[in-house]
């Protein structure tokens, strides 16, 4: 058994995919590709998930193994210690399977300078993995006495973290809004409720008891109803809705209204941009952004880069450009002149910083920054050569985009971890929308019988 890395990390279901061994090894591993012996330390950080605790202590000891000092944080958001291994230039691992339910669970690392993984570290990552596994004669003797990194729980990290986060508003204050936040009973439980107090703001919590089953249960990014009547109940200005492992959030309106992360981004670029703080005033989205984000931004000369899904592609398309703001419909937000991944809280702030200095309601500054188009996603399983088959359907792809002209947008692509053709169509009007979807899935099948047949033959005469 061995461990391949997806879009964000590895995950399984805990002690059964994703078991202790595994997870130990990994450590070794990570430890040798991330150069962690050189520099002497890596931090670690869990969610709140029962098995948190049993693979921290695997992950932990295949770190010590390898002569790694290891500082545990315990219970803390993704981007805690991304941020951490940004400003003390060393490793950092979190334990985590995002919004997965409770009895899965995942490992996500992060290089000295905080970055995740590139795709080739990964490959690297997985050949070492795979030599500690199946017996290892290149690695010596096994550390033993002084050689071995000790384990101990973290001094001051956390609350450094907290520290930037509150001063990324530049000493402004959030007194006088009324806020509701849904901590997903994750690893914001315990942080943002205190930060955002901190910060002068009154805030309702919502799902900050976890008991290591209940993460993401009813609750979140991914279950925001209870945060909607919340908000409405309160008469808040805003809600906010975290998943599991905090690097990403989702906005409620003061109308109950869900705002996506397009919407968020949509905001936070105006705002940067009317203030001159949108270097190259250009932001960085994946193709499954919103239509209506990309014609908001050209109506105020603003640039939108393109990139496959993933936050990190995001990041490395903003690394590249020296861009400062970027993200993805589901909540990942970057702002990368203030941390290198995702981080629902400081996301938050940054939100209600904009409310906070602008005199009108989130629900008008939503709808002034964008009009989001419906969007009508569907996946068609196939048997497989799922990229064979888009490409065959090329001649339909172009006729769906011709009949819904430029307030129109397809995407058609092969699914990268299973065999699927994921079909997405948006419009001005969600029929439209629905029957463009519809063709074009009916195309999806009829390419995926052509190509299953193979190549056609000539009738003998």
């Amino acid at each position: 058994m061995t461990l391949r890395f997806g879009t964000d990390g590895v995950r399984g279901v805990a002690n059964a995919e994703l078991t202790p061994e595994l997870v130990l090894a990994l450590g070794r591993a990570a430890a040798r590709v991330l150069d962690a012996s050189r520099v002497g330390r890596v931090a670690i950080g869990r969610d709140t998930r029962r098995s948190g605790s049993l693979l921290e202590a695997a992950l932990a000891s295949g770190f010590a193994a390898e002569g790694v000092d290891v500082e545990l944080l315990g219970v803390v958001p993704t981007p805690t210690i991304a941020w951490v291994a940004a400003a003390d230039g060393m490793p950092g691992a979190v334990i985590s399977a995002s919004h997965n339910p409770f009895a899965d669970n995942g490992v996500k690392l992060f290089s000295a300078g905080g970055m995740k993984l590139t795709d080739a570290d990964e490959e690297r990552l997985e050949g070492e993995l795979d030599l500690i596994l199946h017996g290892d004669a290149s690695a010596g003797p096994r550390l033993t006495g002084a050689k071995v990194g000790q384990i101990r729980p973290a001094e001051g990290l956390v609350g450094r973290w907290g520290d930037a986060v509150v001063g990324s508003i530049e000493g402004r204050r959030l007194d006088g809004l009324r806020v509701v936040i849904d901590c997903a009973n994750g690893a914001a439980s315990g942080h943002a409720t205190s930060l955002f107090r901190r910060l002068g703001a009154e805030v309702e919590v919502l799902h900050d008891r976890p008991d290591g089953r209940n993460i993401n249960e009813g609750s979140g990014s991914t279950n925001p109803d209870d945060l909607r009547a919340a908000v409405l109940a309160a008469g808040a200005d805003a809600g906010l809705a975290f998943d599991g492992d905090a690097d990403r959030v989702l906005a409620v309106d003061e109308l109950g209204h869900l705002l996506d992360g397009d919407q968020i981004i949509a905001m936070l670029a105006i705002d940067r941009h009317d203030r001159g703080a949108l270097t190259g005033d250009t932001v960085v989205v994946t193709v499954y952004s919103n239509l209506g984000l990309r014609l908001a931004m050209a109506e105020r000369g603003i640039g939108v880069v393109e990139t496959q899904v993933g936050d990190r592609y995001v990041l490395e398309a903003l690394e590249r450009g020296g861009w400062p703001l970027g993200g993805e419909q589901s909540g990942h937000i970057i702002f990368r002149d203030l941390a290198t991944t995702g981080d629902g809280i400081l996301t938050g702030v940054q939100l209600l910083d904009l409310l906070r200095r602008s005199t009108r309601p989130l629900s008008d500054l939503a709808g002034a920054a964008m009009v989001r188009f419906p969007q009508v996603m569907r996946s068609v399983r196939v048997s497989d050569r799922a990229g064979t088959i888009v490409s065959a359907m090329s001649e339909q792809i172009d006729k769906v985009e011709r009949d819904l002209g430029e307030r129109g947008r397809v995407l058609v692509r092969a699914s990268g971890t299973e065999p699927v053709v994921r079909v997405m169509v948006e419009a001005e009007e969600h029929s439209a929308a629905e029957a463009a979807v519809e063709e074009l899935v009916g195309a999806v099948e009829t390419a995926a019988v052509e190509v299953a047949a193979g190549p056609s033959r000539p009738r003998p005469s």
